[in-house]
């Protein structure tokens, strides 16, 4: 048990030795790394893919009543030569957010405030959250970068063709508020307030938007495929492309965007090779985890009751929420293709975990929360 500024933190040390990464870093193996969000579902797997590439002093921001056990359990395999610290810490306190970065040279921005329906609670645990951790980075002026975790949803998908591709060039959503869905929202605003601290004060960053995330600790069926409603599964996604990212795929996309020179103020989106269809997954999900009632909901009658929902929201002056409109179904279940070509050709990316395993390996453990249920 170690301390810093009169604050509790947990340095945990082990034996094995990790790997050491071959390609050139903007940081040193033995510089302040800072995950933010390490007790979520793609933190730990982050810092476990930092170690394996050889770098020594990590620091992970938790909220003291999270739960770190399978923070631990990654932490369990470092090697004897890597600390580790946990840090409690609240990132809407300034002062935890000025002793978390003290001497950080990297900082991995994945804290975020997931499930939140409200828009003001999501802003304050996404956006608020994220002024504060950047202004402390621009106090102490020793931030080499400031990888900033964002999402797909950020992107409009409004004015593209049906099945046309949509890459980092595509429009970010022009009006995020309409489409109803306060997680988008506040990551979009998220974006913004890192690209303007970028401009303001030359504060070097990337911005990392993955797909879908899945794998063990992430179990649920995304809406993307379908929304469960009275007993019934709406398959709204029919033949449309999932953009998976399988978690380790993701977490050693988000490490290189962190520690590859000459990106700076680059985009990155995160999917996987091979992306099955919506209707695959899902017939893969009944075949291999369990059978339940669907039906598949044609793209142009989803539309008309996304539009019908939007219209009577508006009529009843929000009595009934825009959970569904016409801008979140060009999101969610419009034809689109996707591409990870750029992370493979600016950060060197290749697939670990390949679609097939990650897939098996996905439903195994769809099975294995079922049966504890």
């Amino acid at each position: 048990m170690s301390s810093q500024d009169g604050q509790d933190a947990t340095a945990i040390r082990s034996d094995q030795e990790p790997e050491r990464s071959r390609i050139d870093a903007v940081v040193k193996p033995d510089d302040p790394i800072l995950i933010t969000g390490t007790s979520g579902f793609i933190g730990p797997r982050v810092l476990a893919h930092l170690m394996l590439h050889g770098f020594r002093n990590l620091r992970c921001l938790v909220r003291p009543s999270s739960d770190i056990e399978k923070l631990k359990a990654e932490i369990s395999g470092a090697g004897a030569a890597i600390k580790v610290e946990i840090i409690a810490g609240n990132l809407l306190s300034r002062d935890d957010c000025l002793r978390a970065t003290r001497n950080v040279a990297l900082v991995y921005h994945l804290a975020a405030g997931r499930g939140e329906k409200a828009f003001a609670d999501a802003v304050m645990n996404s956006v608020v959250t994220t002024r504060n951790l950047l202004d402390a980075c621009v106090q102490h002026g020793c931030l080499k970068r400031f990888v900033s975790i964002s999402s797909l949803s950020v992107y409009s998908n409004q004015d593209k063709p049906a099945r046309d591709l949509l890459d980092e060039t595509c429009a970010i959503e022009p009006e995020p508020a309409r489409r109803g869905d306060a997680y988008s929202y506040a990551k979009l605003k998220q974006d913004q307030i890192v690209t303007e601290y970028g401009r303001t004060h030359g504060l070097p960053y990337v911005i990392v938007r993955p797909g879908v995330v899945y794998g063990p600790g992430n179990e649920r069926i995304h809406g993307r495929v379908g929304i469960g409603t009275f007993g019934l599964f709406l398959h709204l996604g029919g033949s449309n492309m999932l953009p998976l990212t399988y978690v380790d795929n993701c977490a050693e996309a988000i490490v290189l965007a962190g520690i590859r020179p000459g990106i700076e103020k680059e985009v990155f989106n995160v999917i996987d090779d091979d992306l099955p269809s919506s209707r695959t997954f899902l017939q893969l999900y009944k075949t291999q985890v369990r059978q339940f009632k669907s039906i598949y909901v044609p793209h142009a009658l989803s539309y008309l009751l996304c539009w019908m929902w939007e219209a009577y929201s508006r009529w009843s002056e929000g009595q009934l929420p825009p959970a569904f409109t016409r801008t979140s179904w060009r999101v969610y279940w419009k034809k689109t293709r996707y591409t990870n070509a750029k992370i493979k050709a600016r950060l060197g990316w290749a697939q670990k975990v390949s679609s097939a395993d990650a897939l098996a390996e996905h439903f195994e453990s769809c099975r294995r929360k079922l049966s504890h249920a």
